[in-house]
């Protein structure tokens, strides 16, 4: 999947690095506590012929996603244009010290610019040159500088690559701009639910269908990799006409659908890896009984993790990044609340004792925190709260009224972005259930699909470059 992901960019050229890479400017270590810089953003100059078709749209595309991208990033306030001393259109993207029409970087100070990015495009006949520059205002210094060249209909990914630079060059930390989501949708039409990906911003154009179940899919989840997706689905067995929920494993590369489980009479449900990528959970439901097994790719093998006690459903099982770790949904205490054990099945551990249903656990990247869904009874809605891994600090992340009442909408299905810092999740506000992200401390919540078809089960890929 990466080979192809990254098949439209042709070329990256760096022109020059002044800032040694290994220096975090911005330390993203306590996500909260991160003050914003004050950046400059101008707007992107053409170096062509202004009759070349589709310059204006494509420098558009460039710059509305780079904006996007940074301050989505929560670590950038962007100085009004209004407010700029020099006019950055009569000015070209090197200081005046290293060019003739270059621009001053005294104009910038006055009014407390921490961060400049200057850029520029050129289009030739099926391709563009995107030339771009970091500065560090208040040293005068230029932090990275790179030229990328790709096919013109990867605008979008080579204004993601640069955004993941400046993040990789400011933070010391990878980028999330060109990770993917996987989610379930009706979009494909006739009430059936397929698997889908798109772009992490859920641009329109990224989104592709990946299965035809004609039927339901549910709970999708990458590989470490990003190389497969295993999901469940309702299908019909081979030989019968009974359908059941069977597992299903997809290979992004080939394309090819494969069944992990679909023993009948039951759910094969919940798949979540493990980080070596070589097996994964799952929850099987047969004779009254639901428990976590785990399945080895390679021999196929499963093995019991859980065993009730007493008929104990034990679902939604989620594995910290170092393996060591399972947090899981059971209501063997009577209501269904989040617990963790060790990968074994051993040491069983509660850790919510609010709520009347919780659901969903999703651990951070580092395993320090964990996300799921609560249901409020008094207010009739299912939330997304945050606690530590030890079940300490608990903290609601989202609240929100439907559009059409006064009715709590339901928020759901958290997934962290793979550098820890954002939560995708579902919520039916809008009256379908569309895709939002917020950050940790419940700021900066923003939507990301806007129809009207149902987006359910979202989960952020790993890192893809």
């Amino acid at each position: 999947m990466k080979k192809l992901f990254f098949a439209v960019l042709l070329l990256f050229t760096t022109l020059s690095f002044a800032q040694d890479r290994k220096e975090i400017i911005i330390d993203v270590g306590q996500t909260k506590l991160v003050k914003k810089s004050l950046i400059a953003l101008p707007s992107f100059l053409f170096f062509g012929n202004p009759s070349t078709p589709n310059f204006v749209e494509i420098g558009k595309t460039l710059f509305d996603v780079v904006k996007n991208d940074l301050d989505v990033s929560a670590l950038f306030t962007f100085i009004d244009k209004n407010a700029y001393l020099e006019d950055p259109d009569k000015k070209g993207l090197k200081p005046i010290t290293e060019e003739k029409n270059g621009f001053n970087f005294e104009p910038w100070k006055k009014i407390g610019t921490e961060f400049l990015v200057r850029a520029g495009y050129f289009l030739k006949k099926d391709s563009i040159e995107f030339e771009a520059y970091l500065y560090h205002v208040p040293t005068s210094k230029l932090l990275f500088g790179k030229k990328y060249n790709a096919t013109k209909s990867a605008a979008r990914t080579i204004a993601h690559t640069f955004c993941n630079d400046v993040i990789n060059t400011l933070t010391g930390k990878k980028g999330i701009y060109l990770t993917k989501l996987v989610v379930v949708s009706d979009r494909g039409g006739k009430g059936h639910k397929e698997i889908f990906t798109m772009d992490w911003d859920a641009f329109d154009g990224s989104v592709k269908k990946h299965t035809d179940i004609r039927s339901i899919t549910a709970s999708p989840t990458w590989s470490p990799d990003a190389k497969k997706i295993a999901f469940s689905a309702f299908e019909q067995n081979r030989g019968t006409k009974a359908r059941n929920h069977n597992l299903l494993l997809l290979d992004m590369v080939t394309g090819k659908l494969s069944t992990i489980s679909d023993q009948k009479g039951g759910y094969n449900s919940g798949p979540t890896f493990f980080p070596d990528g070589k097996s994964l959970l799952f929850t099987l439901s047969k004779n009254g009984e639901a428990d976590i097994h785990r399945y080895y790719l390679d021999d196929k093998k499963i093995i019991r993790i859980t065993r009730g006690p007493l008929s104990a459903m034990n679902v939604e099982a989620n594995v910290a990044a170092d393996g060591k770790k399972i947090a899981f949904s059971s209501n063997r205490s009577g209501l269904a609340m989040i617990y963790v054990m060790d990968a074994s099945g051993s040491n069983v551990t509660r850790l919510t004792f609010a709520g009347n249903f919780n659901a969903s656990p999703s651990f951070s990247p580092d395993g320090k925190l964990i996300a799921f869904a609560g249901y409020d009874k008094d207010q009739d809605n299912f939330d997304i709260f945050l606690m530590h891994s030890n079940g300490e600090n608990l903290i609601r992340l989202t609240g929100s009224q439907k559009r059409s009442s006064h009715r709590m909408a339901n928020n759901e299905d958290p997934s962290f972005s793979p550098d820890g810092r954002h939560i995708v999740f579902s919520s039916d506000r809008t009256g379908t259930k569309q895709i939002y992200i917020v950050n940790l401390d419940g700021s900066d919540e923003r939507r990301l699909t806007f129809d009207n078809f149902t987006y359910e089960k979202p989960r952020w890929s790993p890192y893809l470059d």
